[in-house]
């Protein structure tokens, strides 16, 4: 386990954070809240619950409390917190950063393809989070309230670029967490698909481990099993045998991106995992595989690019929004099947 996290599954935007509920007793005694949630909480502080209700991340009965709030019978209780962090050495490498922002509170950066976000046992080098370790350790002054370590909310998997936003404080990371949560985030990607897209259009279905390959996640439209999960998804351009759409994500569930395009009868371009990396459209000429193979090369893995990313900032409370550019590869590949498409029109 990775952060809470199965680390056999790469990533496309698995949310860090965990929702608990509870319910006082008939007979509960008034105590203070921070209290009650340490008497019920494992891998957890006083701190890290105190931080947590001056972010807004605890509730009562469906209004937000402070840490000095005093529980009672029959209180319902929901608390939101950042996943507790497993012990791993973070070795610090100096590896390139593209930093989009960054201040004492937070750093978003646009992840390249290639690249996998956070160490793993067997695997603790060349990592994003190494990368930020590094650069964390060589800035000329950090906050006092410094986590001590990338403050992660949400990953993007190995082949997945674009934006991230990375918590540097415990009150910045909850505060996110909790944003993540609401759904108050704007997250926005650009996918290049299989097929021609007729319409825009939302896709809502459960997505949990497939019962044939666990390290893939399958969408269930009927039944209570994995985990509920929305995308709604918008064409940019077509090309007759491909297009490319911008997918808004509702939910954030492991490869949801991925599996629901696929789901639809759209798997992503040279996706390794869920059969893009295959020629799904087109003819069987000769010349036409030569194109697409060349277009693969171009590409690590999935078409799949962070675009968007919308937060409020934690100690501000302005909204931020953050755009991105596509990689050099990704656009080539366009720039090819724009060509392509004008060739045979």
């Amino acid at each position: 386990m990775i952060d809470g996290i199965e680390s056999d599954l790469e990533n496309e935007e698995e949310e860090l954070f965990e929702h608990h509920r509870f319910k006082s007793d008939p007979g509960q005694e008034i105590i203070r809240i921070d209290k009650f949630l340490l008497d019920r909480m494992s891998n957890t502080s006083r701190n890290k619950i105190q931080v947590a209700a001056k972010s807004g991340n605890i509730l009562v009965n469906g209004s937000k409390v402070k840490q000095n709030y005093k529980v009672k019978p029959g209180d319902e209780i929901s608390i939101v917190l950042p996943y507790p962090v497993r012990e791993l050495e973070l070795i610090p490498q100096d590896i390139p950063l593209d930093i989009i922002y960054e201040d004492d509170t937070l750093i978003v950066i646009n992840k390249p393809a290639d690249i996998v976000v956070h160490p793993g046992y067997g695997n603790y080098k060349d990592t994003l989070v190494n990368a930020l370790v590094f650069h964390f350790d060589q800035l000329p002054s950090r906050s006092q309230d410094y986590y001590g370590r990338p403050g992660l909310v949400h990953r993007l998997d190995k082949h997945t670029t674009g934006l991230m936003v990375i918590a540097k404080t415990e009150q910045a990371l909850t505060h996110l967490a909790k944003q993540f949560y609401d759904r108050t985030t704007e997250r926005r990607y650009w996918a290049l698909v299989w097929g021609d897209v007729q319409e825009d259009g939302t896709i809502v279905g459960n997505l949990g481990r497939s019962l044939k390959n666990r390290k893939l996640m399958t969408v269930f439209p009927d039944g209570d099993y994995g985990k509920h999960a929305v995308t709604h998804y918008k064409v940019l351009e077509r090309f007759g045998l491909v297009t490319l759409v911008e997918c808004k994500l509702e939910t954030g569930r492991t490869h949801q991106i991925r599996a629901h395009m696929k789901y639809i009868g759209h798997p992503l371009f040279h996706d390794l995992e869920y059969g893009g990396d295959s020629i799904l459209k087109g003819t069987t000429s000769q010349k036409y595989k030569k194109f697409i193979e060349n277009c693969f090369d171009l590409l690590p893995g999935q078409a799949l690019h962070a675009k968007t990313l919308g937060f409020e900032h934690p100690v501000s409370g302005e909204y931020l929004r953050f755009n991105s550019e596509l990689p050099s590869g990704y656009e080539n590949v366009l720039n090819k099947w724009r060509t392509y498409t004008q060739n045979f029109e």
